[in-house]
Order: structure tokens, then C-alpha cells, then sequence
């Protein structure tokens, strides 16, 4: 019965080619269960980020629409001096992205893109907007 392979120990070099019993089989499922994670966790992020450089912020938020922007990004009355007017539509996050770097917003010149990136640099928790803003602030992979 030395033949049979049923009969015949598992030698040292079985063991290293072929986990056996459970804890071979657990090894294996981990590892299985880690791939698998790593395969959808990167579409889920390559997604969340690119919904960040989608999502928008208003200039200003809708409880203050009418209000003028000051240089400093505070919201002040229509007519002060130095103040530009409301933006006419949201900005998305990657227009906001670019502006932080020095790109002028969409349809705004330098003093206008200077007093809603401060604007926006001031937001609130609670502040539409903020969050995107706050997504947009969190450094990349």
C-alpha cells in the first residue's frame, strides 16, 4: 500500500508547492479577498474623485444670492466699491482647482476669479459648497 498516494506522507516539498489542510486554505482566501478589494476599491476611488472635480460651488450660496463679493471674499451690499457681482452659475471642482492655481474661473477676470477663490477659500461647515471645496483641498494618489 506504500504505492497508494492516499497512504504516502505529504513530503517538505509538498508542503511549500501546495498549502494543505485549513490553514493553506485560509492563506488562500485571504489573499484571494485582498485582490479582490484592491480590484474594487480602485474604480470606487477613480469614481469618488471624479465626482469631486464635478461637484459645484455657488458663488455665493443660495441664502446669500444678490450679495456682492469683496476683494477679501467677504459678502458685502450691492454697489460697494470694489465688490463684483454674484457669479452667474456654480463652479465645479475642477474649475476651483485650476483657479487655486492661478487659472482665472469661467467667465470672470482676474479681480472677479481673486475675490470668489477667496470666497470660496472662506466657506463654512455647512456652506454650500464647502464640501466640495474640502474634497477638492485633499491631496491625490
Amino acid at each position: 500500500m506504500a504505492d497508494d498516494p492516499i497512504d504516502t506522507p505529504p513530503s517538505p516539498h509538498d508542503a511549500a508547492v501546495a498549502p494543505r489542510g485549513a490553514m493553506g486554505r485560509r492563506t488562500l482566501l485571504i489573499g484571494a479577498a485582498g485582490a479582490s478589494a484592491v480590484v474594487s476599491i480602485r474604480p470606487a476611488m477613480a469614481q469618488a474623485q471624479a465626482s469631486v472635480m464635478q461637484c459645484e460651488i455657488p458663488v455665493p450660496d443660495r441664502k446669500n444670492a444678490g450679495r456682492y463679493v469683496a476683494a477679501d471674499g467677504s459678502l458685502v451690499d450691492p454697489g460697494t466699491p470694489g465688490a463684483v457681482p454674484p457669479a452667474s452659475r456654480p463652479f465645479t471642482g475642477e474649475e476651483v482647482r485650476r483657479a487655486v492655481q492661478g487659472a482665472n474661473l469661467p467667465g470672470a477676470d482676474a479681480d472677479a476669479t481673486r475675490a470668489y477663490t477667496n470666497y470660496i477659500r472662506n466657506l463654512q461647515s455647512g456652506t454650500s459648497g464647502f464640501t466640495c471645496f474640502a474634497s477638492i483641498q485633499m491631496p491625490r494618489r
